[in-house]
């Protein structure tokens, strides 16, 4: 019996490619950007499965999928799906945790290397003729001998400890949830409450998901803790940081520098005093996104969809 899949992301010709390699000859995978607003309404009223990534799935587009039995979500953070009307609707939704942490973590060290570097300007004055090679120099940094604060130490937090340890740099870490003392000593990393880690870090980066109490955790506030030669990096969720706050600071040297791969507004506006300052390196939420975790994901997502078809449960539920 064949069953509907709606793929509500950009499919490029690559994904597809992916999509088929994991995809049984009787799913039959419908591709949103392809559709018109009449097939759209059709696609959901037939759907069994919603894969997305980024694109909100709402309560609306739930109530026209009558026969839908799974939201898939290929990454781990779940807050562009409304998990209460999914749970009032009986449908349930999975992540793929974990599958992209690689590629968030080694983007986490390329930024702060790009700000400490001053990658995007020496690129930009390279490209355009000018030979910059001594003007910056006393301004740029080694990642070695600094204090890198991470906020969130889960599975990424923990990867991220241990490849910016191996650049030199010592890590202290704040966490609702305080580790285990054998596992500080395993990570050889040291637990310092909020305030007190912004006041002492050079490099901050944000592992944390965006929940009511995430929302705005980096204001004015927590900005004026920090040192002016600190930096700070999210590829987590942009609404931790308040932009406005973050620019100001930034326009006034307040911090050396920022690197956004998450915003508030996504996609960003191009009117985001962010983009115009020379301290800040801006990416389009990419952390999770090399081909290496596309082939993950979506293989976890057809082998969740076969187990739902089988009558399983699929792996990695998520519960309200």
């Amino acid at each position: 019996m064949e069953c509907n899949i709606i793929y509500f992301e950009k499919a490029f010709t690559a994904t597809i490619e992916i999509i088929e390699k994991y995809r049984d000859n009787d799913m039959n995978v419908i591709y949103w950007d392809n559709l018109n607003e009449d097939e759209k309404q059709i696609a959901l009223s037939k759907a069994n499965y919603f894969i997305t990534a980024s694109y909100p799935i709402t309560k609306e587009l739930m109530e026209k999928a009558p026969n839908l039995k799974l939201i898939q979500k290929t990454g781990s953070g779940v807050d562009n799906i409304d998990l209460a009307s999914a749970d009032k609707l009986n449908i349930k939704v999975s992540s793929t945790p974990g599958a992209n942490s690689n590629s968030v973590v080694e983007l986490t060290i390329g930024l702060i290397i790009s700000l400490y570097r001053k990658l995007n300007l020496l690129d930009r004055h390279t490209k355009s003729g000018e030979w910059k090679m001594w003007e910056y120099r006393t301004s740029m940094f080694e990642m070695n001998g600094k204090k890198h604060g991470i906020i969130g130490i889960g599975n990424i937090g923990k990867k991220v400890a241990e490849l910016s340890k191996a650049f030199g740099t010592e890590i202290i870490y704040y966490d609702k949830y305080k580790l285990p003392v054998e596992e500080e000593k395993r990570l050889g990393i040291q637990y310092v409450a909020f305030n007190e880690l912004l006041a002492q870090a050079d490099i901050v980066s944000l592992h944390i998901p965006l929940i009511p109490e995430t929302r705005n955790l980096i204001s004015h506030e927590q900005l004026n803790l920090m040192k002016s030669s600190a930096i700070l990096i999210n590829v987590a969720r942009g609404n931790i940081i308040n932009e406005d706050a973050l620019a100001s600071a930034l326009k006034c040297n307040r911090l050396l520098g920022a690197a956004l791969d998450t915003w508030a507004s996504e996609p960003v506006e191009v009117d985001n005093p962010l983009l115009k300052l020379d301290n800040v390196v801006a990416t389009p939420h990419i952390a999770g996104g090399t081909r290496d975790v596309l082939e993950t994901v979506l293989r976890l997502t057809f082998d969740n969809i076969n187990k739902v078809e089988a009558g399983k449960n699929a792996n990695n539920l998520i519960t309200v």
